[in-house]
Protein backbone atom coordinates (compact mmCIF):
# COMPACT_ATOMS: atom_id res chain seq x y z
CA UNK A 1 0.00 0.00 0.00
CA UNK A 2 1.37 3.81 -0.88
CA UNK A 3 1.63 6.06 1.55
CA UNK A 4 -1.54 8.28 -0.16
CA UNK A 5 -3.03 5.12 -0.09
CA UNK A 6 -2.99 4.85 3.57
CA UNK A 7 -3.86 8.38 4.36
CA UNK A 8 -6.91 8.11 2.45
CA UNK A 9 -7.79 4.61 3.73
CA UNK A 10 -7.07 6.63 7.33
CA UNK A 11 -9.28 9.45 6.61
CA UNK A 12 -11.72 7.14 5.61
CA UNK A 13 -11.78 5.28 8.99
CA UNK A 14 -12.13 8.86 11.04
CA UNK A 15 -15.20 9.74 8.59
CA UNK A 16 -16.61 7.00 9.34
CA UNK A 17 -16.45 7.32 13.18
CA UNK A 18 -17.84 10.69 12.57
CA UNK A 19 -20.59 10.35 10.70
CA UNK A 20 -21.32 6.90 12.14
CA UNK A 21 -21.33 6.95 16.03
CA UNK A 22 -18.60 6.34 18.75
CA UNK A 23 -16.65 3.25 17.84
CA UNK A 24 -17.36 1.71 20.94
CA UNK A 25 -20.81 0.89 20.13
CA UNK A 26 -21.88 -2.88 20.44
CA UNK A 27 -22.61 -4.15 17.10
CA UNK A 28 -25.16 -6.70 16.00
CA UNK A 29 -23.12 -10.16 15.03
CA UNK A 30 -22.78 -10.37 11.17
CA UNK A 31 -25.28 -12.86 9.53
CA UNK A 32 -23.77 -15.96 8.66
CA UNK A 33 -23.13 -17.39 5.43
CA UNK A 34 -25.54 -18.99 3.33
CA UNK A 35 -23.51 -21.74 2.19
CA UNK A 36 -22.08 -22.38 5.64
CA UNK A 37 -22.26 -25.49 6.90
CA UNK A 38 -24.97 -26.61 9.65
CA UNK A 39 -24.36 -27.81 13.16
CA UNK A 40 -25.18 -31.31 14.25
CA UNK A 41 -26.63 -30.12 17.09
CA UNK A 42 -28.68 -26.75 17.89
CA UNK A 43 -28.80 -24.74 20.68
CA UNK A 44 -32.67 -23.86 22.00
CA UNK A 45 -32.41 -20.83 23.34
CA UNK A 46 -31.00 -17.56 22.36
CA UNK A 47 -30.16 -14.72 24.60
CA UNK A 48 -29.56 -10.90 22.63
CA UNK A 49 -26.20 -10.08 22.86
CA UNK A 50 -24.64 -8.53 26.28
CA UNK A 51 -24.83 -4.38 25.98
CA UNK A 52 -22.19 -2.32 26.24
CA UNK A 53 -23.21 0.59 28.16
CA UNK A 54 -22.96 4.08 26.93
CA UNK A 55 -19.47 5.71 27.59
CA UNK A 56 -18.84 7.67 30.77
CA UNK A 57 -17.34 10.95 30.60
CA UNK A 58 -13.97 8.96 30.55
CA UNK A 59 -14.94 7.12 28.09
CA UNK A 60 -15.80 10.14 25.19
CA UNK A 61 -11.96 11.60 26.54
CA UNK A 62 -10.85 8.05 25.55
CA UNK A 63 -12.35 8.56 22.43
CA UNK A 64 -11.81 11.87 21.52
CA UNK A 65 -8.15 10.92 22.35
CA UNK A 66 -8.09 8.00 20.02
CA UNK A 67 -9.46 10.69 16.87
CA UNK A 68 -6.84 13.02 17.56
CA UNK A 69 -4.43 10.50 17.07
CA UNK A 70 -6.29 9.68 13.67
CA UNK A 71 -6.06 13.15 12.48
CA UNK A 72 -2.20 13.24 13.29
CA UNK A 73 -1.76 9.65 12.19
CA UNK A 74 -3.45 10.95 8.51
CA UNK A 75 -1.02 13.94 8.18
CA UNK A 76 1.97 11.60 9.42
CA UNK A 77 1.57 9.02 7.12
CA UNK A 78 1.32 11.05 3.58
CA UNK A 79 5.06 12.39 4.59
CA UNK A 80 6.22 8.71 5.24
CA UNK A 81 6.72 5.13 4.03
CA UNK A 82 4.46 2.37 5.67
CA UNK A 83 6.88 0.75 7.89
CA UNK A 84 8.10 3.87 9.56
CA UNK A 85 4.32 4.78 9.94
CA UNK A 86 3.41 1.45 10.96
CA UNK A 87 5.88 1.69 13.94
CA UNK A 88 5.06 5.17 15.00
CA UNK A 89 1.26 3.93 15.28
CA UNK A 90 1.91 1.39 17.45
CA UNK A 91 3.80 3.42 19.53
CA UNK A 92 1.45 6.10 19.76
CA UNK A 93 -0.66 3.56 21.61
CA UNK A 94 1.36 4.11 24.89
CA UNK A 95 0.21 7.79 24.80
CA UNK A 96 -3.60 6.55 25.03
CA UNK A 97 -3.32 3.11 26.48
CA UNK A 98 -2.81 4.70 30.28
CA UNK A 99 -6.23 6.21 29.67
CA UNK A 100 -7.55 2.65 29.90
CA UNK A 101 -6.23 2.22 33.66
CA UNK A 102 -8.71 5.44 34.84
CA UNK A 103 -11.73 3.55 33.63
CA UNK A 104 -13.65 0.49 35.43
CA UNK A 105 -11.66 -2.73 34.51
CA UNK A 106 -14.34 -4.55 32.66
CA UNK A 107 -15.76 -1.38 30.79
CA UNK A 108 -12.10 -0.66 29.51
CA UNK A 109 -11.25 -4.54 28.35
CA UNK A 110 -15.53 -3.79 26.21
CA UNK A 111 -13.82 -0.60 24.81
CA UNK A 112 -10.79 -2.78 24.14
CA UNK A 113 -12.71 -5.24 22.24
CA UNK A 114 -14.93 -2.89 20.17
CA UNK A 115 -11.73 -0.72 19.51
CA UNK A 116 -10.45 -3.97 17.97
CA UNK A 117 -13.79 -4.49 16.33
CA UNK A 118 -13.80 -1.15 14.45
CA UNK A 119 -10.37 -1.20 13.51
CA UNK A 120 -9.45 1.78 15.84
CA UNK A 121 -6.40 -0.21 16.50
CA UNK A 122 -2.88 -0.60 14.36
CA UNK A 123 -2.60 -3.16 11.65
CA UNK A 124 0.84 -4.42 11.54
CA UNK A 125 2.09 -4.27 8.40
CA UNK A 126 5.71 -5.29 8.90
CA UNK A 127 6.63 -8.91 7.69
CA UNK A 128 7.84 -10.69 11.19
CA UNK A 129 11.24 -11.82 11.42
CA UNK A 130 12.15 -15.59 9.85
CA UNK A 131 13.31 -16.76 12.32
CA UNK A 132 10.15 -16.58 14.77
CA UNK A 133 8.27 -18.77 12.06
CA UNK A 134 6.77 -22.30 12.92
CA UNK A 135 5.04 -25.30 11.73
CA UNK A 136 2.55 -26.84 14.23
CA UNK A 137 -0.21 -29.19 13.26
CA UNK A 138 0.48 -28.64 9.74
CA UNK A 139 -0.15 -24.90 10.14
CA UNK A 140 2.18 -22.27 9.19
CA UNK A 141 2.38 -19.50 12.23
CA UNK A 142 4.44 -16.23 11.26
CA UNK A 143 5.62 -15.91 14.61
CA UNK A 144 4.63 -18.16 18.42
CA UNK A 145 3.23 -15.53 20.22
CA UNK A 146 -0.62 -15.51 20.80
CA UNK A 147 -3.18 -13.95 22.76
CA UNK A 148 -5.44 -16.25 24.84
CA UNK A 149 -8.72 -16.96 25.55
CA UNK A 150 -10.60 -14.43 27.79
CA UNK A 151 -9.80 -11.19 25.58
CA UNK A 152 -12.28 -12.18 22.80
CA UNK A 153 -14.41 -14.11 24.52
CA UNK A 154 -17.50 -13.94 21.97
CA UNK A 155 -15.28 -13.56 18.56
CA UNK A 156 -16.01 -10.27 17.93
CA UNK A 157 -12.28 -9.18 17.03
CA UNK A 158 -10.95 -11.83 15.47
CA UNK A 159 -9.55 -9.60 12.41
CA UNK A 160 -8.59 -7.16 14.69
CA UNK A 161 -6.61 -9.05 17.00
CA UNK A 162 -4.94 -10.55 14.11
CA UNK A 163 -4.26 -7.69 12.66
CA UNK A 164 -2.15 -6.65 15.72
CA UNK A 165 0.16 -8.70 14.44
CA UNK A 166 -0.69 -11.83 16.80
CA UNK A 167 0.63 -15.42 15.47
CA UNK A 168 -2.84 -17.07 16.56
CA UNK A 169 -5.62 -15.59 18.71
CA UNK A 170 -8.07 -17.80 20.88
CA UNK A 171 -11.46 -16.68 21.24
CA UNK A 172 -13.59 -18.04 24.24
CA UNK A 173 -14.24 -19.56 26.52
CA UNK A 174 -17.45 -20.46 24.50
CA UNK A 175 -20.94 -21.47 26.25
CA UNK A 176 -23.99 -23.72 24.54
CA UNK A 177 -26.17 -21.45 25.69
CA UNK A 178 -25.33 -18.03 26.74
CA UNK A 179 -25.01 -16.77 30.35
CA UNK A 180 -24.13 -13.53 32.20
CA UNK A 181 -21.44 -15.27 34.66
CA UNK A 182 -20.70 -14.17 37.86
CA UNK A 183 -21.89 -10.92 39.51
CA UNK A 184 -19.72 -7.41 39.33
CA UNK A 185 -17.61 -6.16 40.15
CA UNK A 186 -15.55 -9.23 39.00
CA UNK A 187 -12.36 -8.08 37.78
CA UNK A 188 -9.66 -6.75 40.08
CA UNK A 189 -6.40 -4.94 38.43
CA UNK A 190 -3.37 -5.33 40.61
CA UNK A 191 -1.29 -2.50 39.23
CA UNK A 192 1.71 -2.66 41.54
CA UNK A 193 2.65 -6.42 40.48
CA UNK A 194 0.85 -6.12 36.89
CA UNK A 195 -1.51 -8.53 37.84
CA UNK A 196 -5.78 -9.32 37.28
CA UNK A 197 -7.46 -11.04 39.48
CA UNK A 198 -10.71 -12.28 37.95
CA UNK A 199 -13.67 -14.35 38.53
CA UNK A 200 -15.93 -13.77 35.31
CA UNK A 201 -17.48 -16.74 35.39
CA UNK A 202 -17.90 -17.93 31.51
CA UNK A 203 -19.76 -14.60 30.22
CA UNK A 204 -20.85 -15.88 27.12
CA UNK A 205 -23.31 -14.86 24.36
CA UNK A 206 -23.32 -18.52 23.63
CA UNK A 207 -22.61 -20.86 20.72
CA UNK A 208 -25.12 -20.00 18.31
CA UNK A 209 -24.19 -15.92 18.53
CA UNK A 210 -20.27 -16.83 18.04
CA UNK A 211 -21.01 -19.27 14.96
CA UNK A 212 -22.70 -16.65 12.88
CA UNK A 213 -19.68 -14.36 13.65
CA UNK A 214 -17.22 -17.01 12.70
CA UNK A 215 -19.09 -18.13 9.86
CA UNK A 216 -19.70 -14.44 8.41
CA UNK A 217 -16.09 -14.39 8.85
CA UNK A 218 -15.59 -17.62 7.18
CA UNK A 219 -17.45 -16.89 4.47
CA UNK A 220 -15.48 -13.63 3.65
CA UNK A 221 -12.20 -15.31 3.52
CA UNK A 222 -13.28 -17.46 1.28
CA UNK A 223 -14.36 -14.91 -0.83
CA UNK A 224 -11.16 -13.43 -0.47
CA UNK A 225 -9.85 -16.77 -1.60
CA UNK A 226 -12.00 -17.05 -4.83
CA UNK A 227 -11.22 -13.60 -6.04
CA UNK A 228 -7.45 -13.91 -5.45
CA UNK A 229 -5.07 -14.90 -7.84
CA UNK A 230 -2.38 -15.97 -5.55
CA UNK A 231 -2.40 -19.71 -4.88
CA UNK A 232 -0.42 -19.45 -1.97
CA UNK A 233 -2.83 -19.79 1.55
CA UNK A 234 -2.49 -16.41 3.98
CA UNK A 235 -2.74 -18.17 7.34
CA UNK A 236 -6.09 -20.05 8.92
CA UNK A 237 -9.55 -20.32 8.44
CA UNK A 238 -10.48 -16.84 9.65
CA UNK A 239 -7.50 -15.29 7.22
CA UNK A 240 -4.09 -14.36 8.38
CA UNK A 241 -2.65 -15.42 11.34
CA UNK A 242 -4.46 -18.78 13.43
CA UNK A 243 -7.30 -19.25 15.09
CA UNK A 244 -8.17 -21.05 18.08
CA UNK A 245 -12.24 -21.68 19.91
CA UNK A 246 -11.92 -22.00 23.41
CA UNK A 247 -14.93 -24.59 24.84
CA UNK A 248 -15.98 -23.88 28.41
CA UNK A 249 -19.05 -25.61 29.74
CA UNK A 250 -22.77 -24.21 31.00
CA UNK A 251 -22.56 -23.12 34.88
CA UNK A 252 -25.59 -25.32 35.55
CA UNK A 253 -24.90 -27.85 32.83
CA UNK A 254 -25.30 -31.64 34.40
CA UNK A 255 -23.48 -32.84 31.42
CA UNK A 256 -19.78 -31.37 31.13
CA UNK A 257 -19.48 -33.91 28.24
CA UNK A 258 -22.91 -32.84 26.21
CA UNK A 259 -21.73 -28.64 26.74
CA UNK A 260 -18.39 -29.30 25.12
CA UNK A 261 -19.82 -31.72 21.78
CA UNK A 262 -22.16 -29.14 21.59
CA UNK A 263 -19.20 -26.82 21.15
CA UNK A 264 -17.05 -28.69 18.84
CA UNK A 265 -20.79 -29.85 16.53
CA UNK A 266 -21.01 -25.97 16.42
CA UNK A 267 -17.66 -23.96 16.53
CA UNK A 268 -14.60 -26.98 14.74
CA UNK A 269 -15.79 -25.72 11.17
CA UNK A 270 -14.14 -22.53 12.03
CA UNK A 271 -11.45 -23.51 13.95
CA UNK A 272 -7.74 -23.90 13.22
CA UNK A 273 -7.78 -25.79 16.71
CA UNK A 274 -9.92 -26.75 19.53
CA UNK A 275 -9.50 -26.14 23.32
CA UNK A 276 -11.45 -27.77 26.03
CA UNK A 277 -11.06 -25.66 28.86
CA UNK A 278 -11.38 -27.78 32.24
CA UNK A 279 -9.26 -25.10 34.56
CA UNK A 280 -11.30 -21.57 35.31
CA UNK A 281 -11.49 -21.81 38.33
CA UNK A 282 -14.96 -19.71 38.50
CA UNK A 283 -16.98 -22.50 37.52
CA UNK A 284 -18.08 -24.97 40.33
CA UNK A 285 -16.47 -28.36 39.72
CA UNK A 286 -14.80 -27.78 36.19
CA UNK A 287 -11.31 -28.26 37.32
CA UNK A 288 -12.70 -31.60 38.80
CA UNK A 289 -12.98 -32.55 35.06
CA UNK A 290 -8.64 -33.30 34.89
CA UNK A 291 -8.67 -36.12 37.12
CA UNK A 292 -7.35 -39.25 34.84
CA UNK A 293 -10.89 -41.18 34.96
CA UNK A 294 -13.31 -37.84 34.13
CA UNK A 295 -10.11 -36.31 31.50
CA UNK A 296 -9.73 -39.54 29.90
CA UNK A 297 -13.81 -39.87 29.00
CA UNK A 298 -14.34 -36.11 28.29
CA UNK A 299 -11.60 -36.39 25.49
CA UNK A 300 -12.50 -39.47 23.82
CA UNK A 301 -16.02 -37.95 23.80
CA UNK A 302 -14.72 -35.04 22.34
CA UNK A 303 -12.05 -36.64 20.01
CA UNK A 304 -15.55 -38.89 19.06
CA UNK A 305 -17.79 -36.29 18.14
CA UNK A 306 -14.85 -34.20 16.34
CA UNK A 307 -13.90 -36.87 13.70
CA UNK A 308 -17.92 -38.39 13.11
CA UNK A 309 -17.68 -34.82 11.01
CA UNK A 310 -17.44 -34.93 7.53
CA UNK A 311 -13.71 -32.56 6.66
CA UNK A 312 -11.84 -31.90 4.10
CA UNK A 313 -8.29 -32.86 3.04
CA UNK A 314 -7.01 -30.85 5.55
CA UNK A 315 -8.71 -33.14 7.96
CA UNK A 316 -10.65 -31.95 11.57
CA UNK A 317 -8.82 -29.17 13.91
CA UNK A 318 -6.26 -30.58 16.50
CA UNK A 319 -7.71 -30.92 19.80
CA UNK A 320 -5.98 -29.55 22.90
CA UNK A 321 -7.04 -29.16 27.10
CA UNK A 322 -6.15 -26.35 29.01
CA UNK A 323 -4.78 -27.21 32.52
CA UNK A 324 -4.93 -25.59 35.41
CA UNK A 325 -1.49 -24.31 37.74
CA UNK A 326 -2.68 -25.33 41.10
CA UNK A 327 -2.54 -29.32 40.65
CA UNK A 328 -0.25 -32.18 42.61
CA UNK A 329 2.18 -33.87 41.29
CA UNK A 330 0.07 -37.25 40.62
CA UNK A 331 -2.38 -35.19 38.86
CA UNK A 332 0.21 -34.46 36.21
CA UNK A 333 1.14 -37.47 35.90
CA UNK A 334 -2.46 -38.71 35.52
CA UNK A 335 -2.87 -35.68 32.16
CA UNK A 336 0.12 -36.35 30.94
CA UNK A 337 -0.50 -40.06 30.82
CA UNK A 338 -3.88 -39.29 29.26
CA UNK A 339 -2.59 -36.97 27.09
CA UNK A 340 -0.25 -39.26 25.72
CA UNK A 341 -2.69 -42.28 25.40
CA UNK A 342 -5.53 -40.50 24.00
CA UNK A 343 -3.02 -38.88 21.11
CA UNK A 344 -4.04 -35.60 22.42
CA UNK A 345 -2.49 -32.62 20.14
CA UNK A 346 -1.58 -30.44 22.82
CA UNK A 347 -1.69 -29.06 26.20
CA UNK A 348 -2.27 -24.89 27.28
CA UNK A 349 -0.45 -24.34 30.19
CA UNK A 350 -1.86 -23.14 32.23
CA UNK A 351 -4.93 -21.08 33.46
CA UNK A 352 -5.17 -18.79 36.35
CA UNK A 353 -3.99 -19.42 39.62
CA UNK A 354 -5.94 -19.70 42.87
CA UNK A 355 -3.14 -19.18 44.86
CA UNK A 356 -1.79 -15.63 45.61
CA UNK A 357 2.11 -16.24 44.77
CA UNK A 358 4.34 -13.29 46.37
CA UNK A 359 4.62 -10.23 46.72
CA UNK A 360 0.70 -9.91 44.88
CA UNK A 361 -0.47 -12.51 48.38
CA UNK A 362 0.28 -8.99 50.09
CA UNK A 363 -1.92 -6.52 47.85
CA UNK A 364 -5.67 -5.42 49.20
CA UNK A 365 -7.24 -6.93 45.90
CA UNK A 366 -5.02 -10.37 46.29
CA UNK A 367 -7.84 -11.84 48.37
CA UNK A 368 -10.97 -11.42 46.31
CA UNK A 369 -12.00 -14.60 45.47
CA UNK A 370 -11.04 -15.60 41.58
CA UNK A 371 -8.11 -16.79 39.08
CA UNK A 372 -5.07 -14.79 39.40
CA UNK A 373 -3.14 -13.80 36.02
CA UNK A 374 0.32 -11.34 34.99
CA UNK A 375 3.83 -11.59 36.20
CA UNK A 376 3.16 -13.29 39.46
CA UNK A 377 2.01 -16.68 37.92
CA UNK A 378 4.95 -16.73 35.49
CA UNK A 379 7.25 -19.10 37.75
CA UNK A 380 4.42 -21.00 38.83
CA UNK A 381 3.25 -21.84 35.29
CA UNK A 382 6.38 -22.45 33.79
CA UNK A 383 7.87 -25.05 35.97
CA UNK A 384 4.52 -26.81 35.54
CA UNK A 385 4.98 -26.33 31.89
CA UNK A 386 8.79 -28.33 32.95
CA UNK A 387 7.27 -30.68 34.65
CA UNK A 388 4.90 -31.38 31.49
CA UNK A 389 7.23 -31.16 29.12
CA UNK A 390 9.52 -34.08 30.93
CA UNK A 391 6.68 -36.45 31.89
CA UNK A 392 5.26 -36.45 28.10
CA UNK A 393 8.67 -36.64 26.73
CA UNK A 394 8.22 -33.83 24.55
CA UNK A 395 5.58 -35.65 22.64
CA UNK A 396 2.75 -33.24 23.34
CA UNK A 397 2.87 -29.78 21.56
CA UNK A 398 2.75 -27.74 24.93
CA UNK A 399 1.72 -23.99 24.79
CA UNK A 400 2.86 -21.68 27.81
CA UNK A 401 0.78 -19.30 29.19
CA UNK A 402 0.82 -17.27 32.62
CA UNK A 403 3.33 -13.99 33.41
CA UNK A 404 3.95 -13.36 29.97
CA UNK A 405 5.56 -9.97 29.39
CA UNK A 406 8.69 -9.67 27.71
CA UNK A 407 10.32 -11.57 24.57
CA UNK A 408 13.09 -13.02 27.11
CA UNK A 409 9.78 -14.76 29.04
CA UNK A 410 8.62 -15.93 26.04
CA UNK A 411 11.95 -17.03 25.36
CA UNK A 412 12.13 -19.24 28.56
CA UNK A 413 8.16 -21.05 28.26
CA UNK A 414 9.74 -22.18 24.43
CA UNK A 415 13.32 -23.00 26.44
CA UNK A 416 11.12 -25.13 28.98
CA UNK A 417 9.30 -27.04 26.49
CA UNK A 418 6.27 -24.33 24.72
CA UNK A 419 6.28 -24.82 21.18
CA UNK A 420 3.94 -22.07 21.40
CA UNK A 421 3.15 -19.16 23.85
CA UNK A 422 0.08 -17.00 24.98
CA UNK A 423 -0.30 -13.57 26.68
CA UNK A 424 -3.27 -11.38 28.04
CA UNK A 425 -3.01 -9.43 31.03
CA UNK A 426 0.31 -8.04 29.77
CA UNK A 427 -1.05 -6.92 26.75
CA UNK A 428 -4.09 -4.96 29.35
CA UNK A 429 -1.26 -3.33 30.89
CA UNK A 430 1.05 -2.93 28.08
CA UNK A 431 -1.39 -1.96 25.22
CA UNK A 432 -0.64 -3.09 21.56
CA UNK A 433 2.85 -1.54 21.29
CA UNK A 434 3.77 -4.77 23.48
CA UNK A 435 3.11 -7.41 20.33
CA UNK A 436 6.06 -5.82 18.42
CA UNK A 437 8.40 -5.31 21.18
CA UNK A 438 8.06 -9.07 22.68
CA UNK A 439 8.19 -10.41 18.80
CA UNK A 440 11.82 -8.23 18.78
CA UNK A 441 12.96 -9.18 21.76
CA UNK A 442 12.05 -12.92 20.99
CA UNK A 443 14.06 -12.95 17.92
CA UNK A 444 17.25 -11.19 19.46
CA UNK A 445 17.00 -14.06 22.08
CA UNK A 446 16.96 -16.77 19.45
CA UNK A 447 19.88 -15.18 17.25
CA UNK A 448 22.02 -14.74 20.16
CA UNK A 449 21.84 -18.01 21.38
CA UNK A 450 22.78 -19.36 18.09
CA UNK A 451 19.28 -20.76 17.26
CA UNK A 452 17.90 -20.69 14.27
CA UNK A 453 14.30 -20.76 14.56
CA UNK A 454 11.86 -21.60 17.18
CA UNK A 455 11.62 -24.93 16.87
CA UNK A 456 15.51 -25.63 17.82
CA UNK A 457 15.05 -23.80 21.02
CA UNK A 458 11.87 -25.59 22.24
CA UNK A 459 12.73 -27.74 25.17
CA UNK A 460 16.77 -26.56 24.99
CA UNK A 461 17.36 -26.74 28.79
CA UNK A 462 16.17 -30.33 28.48
CA UNK A 463 19.02 -31.60 25.90
CA UNK A 464 18.84 -35.42 26.77
CA UNK A 465 15.15 -34.96 25.90
CA UNK A 466 15.88 -33.16 22.77
CA UNK A 467 18.55 -36.09 21.72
Amino acid sequence: MSSSAAASAWRRSLRGALLHGSPWRASAPAPAPAGARQASRTVSAVAAPIKVPPPPRKGRLLTGAMIGLAIAGGAYVSTTDEATFCGWLFKSTELVNPLFALLDAEFAHQLAVSAAAHGFVPREKRPDPPVLGIEVWGRNFTNPIGLAAGFDKNAEAVEGLLGLGFGFVEVGSVTPQPQEGNPKPRIFRLKEHGAVVNRCGFNSEGIVVVAKRLGAQHGKRKMEETSSSSDVKQGGKAGPGILGVNLGKNKTSEDAGADYVQGVHSLSQYADYLVINVSSPNTPGLRQLQGRKQLKELVKKVQDARDEMQWAEDGPPPLLVKIAPDLSKQDLEDIAAVALASKLDGLIISNTTISRPPPADAHPLAQEAGGLSGKPLFDLSTQVLRDMYIRTAGKVTLIGCGGVTSGEDAYKKIRSGATLVQLYTALAYGGPALIPRIKAELAECLERDGFKSVQEAVGADFKPLKA
